[in-house]
């Protein structure tokens, strides 16, 4: 669906897209109950199934068209998560971002257009950490597959890695901004670009990866680092309460447009900061970013959230209402997180 709110029924349709509806509308199943949130997760769980999977190489496609005929069939380990096998490098350590459709060498990497051509990425790792965190905690706390106990252990080992790779390659020990781009064997991106919402976003789904591995060694290293990135990311704040997308510093650009998934992280990474360190500045944070999006974001006639406004208010109707990355995965997670967290009074 456009900017403009018309429904585009031909449009390609994206694995993230997709993959975050049925993790939306599942989470919200679980949390509210209601039926029709699980017809659509159902819905969408058979249609990755029947049109995303590669059943002749494995692995999903990036994308298929409107008639579900592959389109990109490259393997972009953003969009899926769990991948030991092909693209953890087992030389310098970390999860590469992609190869073609046959798990072979991609020349071209990125995960979009506007982003650089390297091997590694911050971004990559981001997305890899969670669904990682997610998957042990189901094997550790819900039982709800039966599995061995070697499975549950390398899980764990795996996901003890990668807050290790967060803390040790790819904070900055200099700014505490997470950086961005990496070569194979970590060399980090010459050039300063911060991205805020990153950098926010992380704070709290690295601090959620620890606090689900449940080691206090772990929670001790963590934890400091936690709220040092969180008061990195303070750098993209603004008078009205939102957060700023991100700067380059080498040419001084700085893209000022209020993006509709960097307020939603903004708000549930200085919840974090509050729930679990008290910080009642971190908690005015996020109560004034709640009250930007209620004001300017939420669209009231049609739905949904709008993708930006700019510094002047001006609300972006160019990008997508709905499309390959505007997904009900942002906003509906920061729903849910504060619904489902436990404040004391």
């Amino acid at each position: 669906m456009t900017g403009e709110g018309q429904l585009v029924k031909d449009a390609d349709k994206g694995g993230i897209l997709s993959a975050r509806i049925l993790w939306a509308f599942s989470a919200a199943y679980r949390v509210l109950g209601a039926p029709e949130y699980l017809m659509a997760a159902t819905l969408i769980k058979d249609y990755i199934i029947e049109y995303f999977y590669d059943n002749q190489f494995g692995g999903t496609y990036w994308s298929v068209d409107y008639l579900g005929n592959p389109k990109d069939t490259k393997k972009q380990f953003y969009a899926i998560g769990c991948i030991e096998q092909h693209s953890f490098d087992k030389v310098n350590n970390g999860y590469i971002e992609a190869q073609t459709r046959q798990w072979n060498e991609i020349a071209d990497m990125r995960l979009s257009e506007l982003d650089a051509n390297f091997p590694k990425s911050q971004n990559t790792h981001l997305h890899i950490i969670e669904p990682y965190t997610n998957l042990y905690r189901c094997l550790k706390e819900y039982e709800v597959c039966p599995v061995s106990s070697d499975v549950v252990e390398r899980v764990e080992k795996a996901l003890r890695n990668l807050i290790d790779i967060f803390t040790d390659k790819i904070l900055n020990p200099e700014t505490h901004h997470l950086d961005l781009f990496f070569a194979m064997d970590w060399t980090r991106e010459a050039g300063a670009l911060e991205s805020y919402g990153h950098d926010i976003e992380c704070s709290w789904l690295m601090h959620e990866a620890a606090l689900v591995l449940g080691a206090q060694a772990v929670l001790d290293k963590v934890e400091p680092i936690v709220k040092l990135v969180a008061k990195a990311s303070e750098k993209g704040l603004n008078a009205d309460g939102s957060m700023v997308h991100e700067a380059n510093l080498d040419t001084g650009y700085v893209d000022d447009d209020r993006h509709w998934w960097v307020q939603a992280e903004t708000v549930v990474g200085f919840i974090n900061l509050y729930q679990h360190f008290g910080d009642e500045s971190a908690l005015q944070k996020a109560l004034h970013c709640w009250q930007y999006i209620k004001d300017n974001l939420i669209d009231r006639e049609g739905g949904e959230w709008f993708w930006s406004r700019d510094a002047q208010g001006n609300i972006n109707r160019r990008d997508d209402k709905a499309g390959f990355w505007k997904c009900p995965y942002h906003n509906s997670r920061m729903c849910l997180e504060i619904m489902e967290r436990n404040f004391e009074q």
